[in-house]
């Protein structure tokens, strides 16, 4: 009998843009459920061990997360599957932010210290709860109650990762600049020009 979910992932049937080798071996890393979905995240073991080169094998990605050097969005983190954001790590001084490439493939931008203190969601949804309290959910599965109520959803807020707290806000508007986060232009930077209601 099948019981939840699939613990295990084919390398074939990895994303592309994790832009891993076919014959590297059978499995790739399953990322955790968590903040973000599978097609669009990167487990931590892949920046460990295959673009930053911090360590030859699994073991050794397990063995540095153990010790608590890795941060995820200010977080120290553990899993070695854990969906990446903002990753820091405190012993070298260095963070990174994942980010698409014009190819639509993930790259990890070095960003400085001031920085790695918010992030940008986007809005998925806005809605009530109990009581009448206004919330919004954002694409990384957090909720923040009593938003701006400008705010709708595909907006895009700054948020302060130490309070949790919405400092800034993008209206999802013509004339202001996007990123292309799925399909066949993922990746690419551009302005809106106009929007059509189907």
């Amino acid at each position: 009998m099948a019981r939840g979910l699939k613990k295990h992932l084919k390398r074939l049937n990895a994303p592309s843009h994790w832009m891993l080798d076919k014959l590297g071996g059978a499995f790739a890393p399953k990322p955790s459920s968590g903040p973000h979905k599978l097609r669009e995240c990167l487990p931590l073991i892949l920046i460990l061990r295959n673009r930053l080169k911090y360590a030859l094998t699994y073991r050794e990605v397990i063995a540095i997360l153990m010790q608590r050097h890795v941060m995820v969005d200010g977080k120290v983190r553990t899993d070695n599957t854990y969906p990446a954001d903002i990753v820091s790590i405190p012993k070298t001084n260095e963070d990174f932010r994942l980010l698409y490439d014009t190819k639509g493939r993930f790259c990890l931008h070095a960003i400085t210290g001031d920085e790695t203190k918010f992030k940008l969601c986007k809005v998925r949804s806005v809605q009530f709860g109990q009581n009448g309290i206004p919330y919004l959910n954002t694409y990384d599965g957090r909720t923040i109650r009593y938003p701006d109520p400008l705010i709708k959803a595909n907006d895009t807020i700054k948020l302060d990762l130490e309070s949790n707290k919405i400092v800034d806000f993008i209206k999802f508007d013509v004339g202001n600049v996007v990123m292309v986060t799925g399909g066949r232009n993922r990746g690419r930077v551009g302005v809106i020009k106009n929007r059509e209601k189907h």
